[in-house]
């Protein structure tokens, strides 16, 4: 018997997941949580073959509660309405077993689950040509620039976190502006969440 934690913070969804999983003869759904924390405590909990688990939860997202898992024995699927190629980079490094998209026909889902059992990984096919299309343009130290950017802070404040000189700071800003072919900061830091490169 495959046993399984999901970990989704859709109630319904949630409700319905584990009801389709539990119709499988050889899968049983051990445990439901509504975010990363609630399933990092029960797979610690519970000891299940494999956690499924949704990427935008509260206090915990799944990328998070992915790496928190790497060293336990649990295998990670991540199932998410998100083909974004910061995101499946980031569930990669995490060691997680599989990536699939929330739209695959529901038997997919058992089917990958028996596969990642056998050892195999499995991904989402439209995410695999996103990683090698669409991969994250900036060097870490324009990543710390968008970063605090994000976080609200100003040439000035970012100089001074950063220890650099406010000119050596509009440089980087216009450099990350030029790469992500954006205008302005704002639109900036939109495109870098929408790929899901922030950390």
């Amino acid at each position: 018997m495959i046993r399984i934690v999901l970990a989704e913070d859709q109630r319904m969804l949630l409700g319905a997941l584990g009801s389709l999983l539990d119709l499988e003869e050889d899968m049983e759904v051990v445990g439901k949580a509504r975010n990363g924390e609630e399933a990092i405590s029960l797979v610690k909990q519970h000891e299940p073959d494999i956690c499924i688990m949704d990427i935008e939860m509260p206090l915990k997202s799944g990328l998070d509660a992915a790496e928190a898992m790497k060293d336990l024995p649990c295998k990670v699927i991540i199932l998410t309405t998100f083909a974004r190629s910061g995101y499946f980079e980031r569930a990669r490094q995490a060691g997680v077993s599989g990536y699939l998209l929330k739209d695959s026909p529901s038997e997919d889902l058992a089917n990958s689950i028996r596969v990642i059992m056998d050892g195999r990984r499995v991904y989402a096919p439209e995410l695999v040509d996103l990683a090698y299309s669409d991969s994250n343009p900036l060097t870490e130290r324009e990543e710390q620039v968008i970063g605090l950017m994000a976080g609200g802070k100003n040439t000035k404040e970012i100089a001074s976190e950063l220890h650099l000189t406010n000119g050596t700071v509009r440089n980087y800003v216009s450099v990350i502006l030029d790469k992500l072919e954006v205008t302005n900061r704002i639109e900036a830091i939109s495109k870098f969440k929408e790929k899901g490169w922030f950390k």
